[in-house]
């Protein structure tokens, strides 16, 4: 090959991330995504009410699995996914500076807090449940302890503006609990969402844990709320009228729902809200018996 032979262009093909695995959308439809000047970059799948019915079966079927896990384990694979975001920092960095209209130096700094965001709620991972749960006093020979739960599936419309360190800012406390996730990423800038789930299917977090769609939050958002398998839901990402359509339609089997929260600048210190929003108390009473014939007990 002489050297003045130039090379075809090698498009990426952006897909979904559904049940550990990469479909593109039943319904065949794709949409062009641009950067923040108009430039065509890629066709991103228009994901369709099936898609989102598949979604949520495929975040069924983990839950047990996930919530199961103990936290240390759940820990260590978050850690494995910020490992693996390091390593394709590059590819981030080029693609969040595409979809936000940013400077190299401006999406490093992003992408280096999504990263480091990622490593803080790892960290949380067994440590959460000591903040929030606890033994309660009691009048009475008895413990009485409190411990938090996982809710079930979250469907999480991801916030439209910050398409990573957002979106990681809405994931991450989801499944850092134990809960797994069904995800509509940015409408109009999806591909850094489609790209992290290529990470995730690498960083052995259990296929279906969290499952990433692209497309109008608008379409599938009213039957992700309307669901009867989903447990709460996320409108980091929905606009004033679209969340009051879907907290609606949440009442019908009484999501949990956590409103949309002005969020002034994603990289500021998230404390623990997200993770307490989707974790459900138990509470359990026990006697405690007693020791020796003084009735004495412990």
């Amino acid at each position: 090959m002489s050297e003045s032979t130039t090379r075809l262009n090698v498009f990426k093909t952006y897909k979904l991330y559904v049940g550990g695995k990469f479909p593109r959308s039943e319904s065949g439809r794709v949409y062009e995504v641009t950067d923040s000047k108009g430039k065509w970059l890629a066709n991103a799948p228009l994901s369709s009410r099936k898609d989102a019915r598949d979604a949520v079966v495929a975040a069924r079927k983990a839950f047990g699995g996930w919530s199961g896990a103990t936290a240390y384990n759940r820990g260590q694979i978050l850690y494995r996914i910020a490992e693996m975001l390091e390593g394709r920092r590059e590819q981030f960095v080029r693609e969040v500076g595409e979809a936000e209209g940013l400077s190299k130096s401006k999406a490093a700094a992003v992408v280096d807090a999504a990263i480091d965001r990622w490593v803080w709620y790892a960290g949380w991972t067994d440590k959460i449940g000591q903040v929030v749960g606890g033994a309660n006093p009691v009048a009475g020979p008895y413990f009485n302890l409190s411990t938090p739960e996982p809710t079930g599936v979250v469907a999480v419309v991801a916030p439209q503006e910050s398409s990573f360190l957002g979106l990681v800012s809405v994931i991450a406390p989801v499944i850092a609990t134990g809960n797994t996730a069904v995800v509509i990423a940015s409408e109009k800038a999806p591909l850094p969402a489609l790209s992290l789930g290529e990470v995730l299917a690498t960083s052995d977090l259990p296929g279906g844990v969290v499952n990433v769609l692209s497309g109008k939050a608008s379409e599938m958002g009213p039957h992700l709320a309307a669901h009867q398998d989903v447990n709460a839901i996320d409108l980091a990402g929905a606009g004033e009228a679209l969340a009051k359509e879907l907290e609606t339609a949440a009442a019908d089997n009484l999501k949990r729902v956590l409103r949309p929260q002005p969020v002034d600048d994603w990289s500021a210190d998230p404390g623990t809200s997200r993770m307490t929003a989707f974790l459900e108390t138990k509470t359990v009473w026990h006697p405690t018996g007693s020791l020796g014939a003084s009735g004495s007990s412990y």
